[in-house]
């Protein structure tokens, strides 16, 4: 097993799970958890005995999105910000990637899930996309991925209003591919999920996906620059500094 203070990693006969273990904190993404992502993400590309790649998180939640004080200490200014890089590197990634939602997932918890090959979740987690309501825009080339994937009316109604919705309705509108009844359950979905893929001949599999995933390919990633550019651009505002600093509980929001 290779781990990091909060990034776990363990090689399971081709398959390699990433676990996200903040628990305390929700599993809420700092800078140097973006730079450790993007580095696995980075070795599992370049590693023969990965096959696929698993990520998941621990206790009950996926990952609770960016930590915010983190966040506003220290912002993302550019594509060699660690968030932008693992954006980057989530979606050139070339080999199979699932995702076993555990639990709450916010934001980034949701958008990253847009890149994998296949999703599972557990019964009764809820996912949320809050950016317009921090004064922020949508990242990940959601704004673009997402419409494609369940339609511009329920993209719209995510994106702008920031509605809860649960592993259910996901399933219901085509966003993830099966729920478990309880994380442990889910996980084992997607292990299983990873080893026939693992089992499969690779190049054939790599292809299959670079097949899927071409069409859109530039497309995506025009989207991921322009709506960083955007993010930077809107994190600087006081309106997204004070919903920000409400939404973390330092003080009440501003319009």
């Amino acid at each position: 097993m290779i781990a990091t203070r909060e990034i776990v990693t363990e090689a399971r006969d081709g398959v390699l799970l990433a676990r996200i273990t903040r628990p305390e904190k929700k599993n809420a993404l700092t800078v140097a958890m973006y730079a450790a992502l993007a580095a696995r993400l980075k070795e599992a590309e370049t590693d023969p005995e990965t096959r696929v790649l698993v990520l998941t998180g621990s206790g009950d939640s996926f990952t609770s999105g960016n930590d915010i004080a983190d966040f506003l200490t220290a912002p993302p200014t550019g594509e060699d910000s660690p968030v932008f890089q693992f954006l980057t590197a989530l979606q050139r990634f070339e080999k199979p990637l699932i995702a076993a939602v555990n639990g709450l997932a916010v934001g980034i918890g949701v958008t990253l899930l847009l890149h994998c090959d296949l999703v599972y979740a557990r019964a009764g987690a809820l996912l949320r996309l809050p950016f317009a309501n921090l004064g922020l825009c949508p990242e990940a080339g959601s704004s673009v991925l997402l419409p494609q994937r369940i339609g511009h009316a329920r993209a719209a109604e995510l994106l702008l209003l920031g509605e809860p919705f649960s592993a259910e309705q996901a399933l219901a509108w085509g966003l993830i591919n099966g729920v478990g009844a309880d994380a442990e359950a889910t996980l084992e979905l997607a292990l299983a999920a990873a080893k026939r893929l693992a089992a499969q001949p690779q190049v054939a599999v790599r292809l299959t996906k670079a097949l899927l995933k071409g069409p859109e390919a530039e497309r995506v990633r025009e989207a991921i620059a322009r709506e960083s550019r955007h993010f930077v651009e809107l994190l600087r505002s006081s309106q997204a500094r004070a919903a920000l600093e409400g939404f973390a509980g330092q003080r009440p929001a501003r319009p």
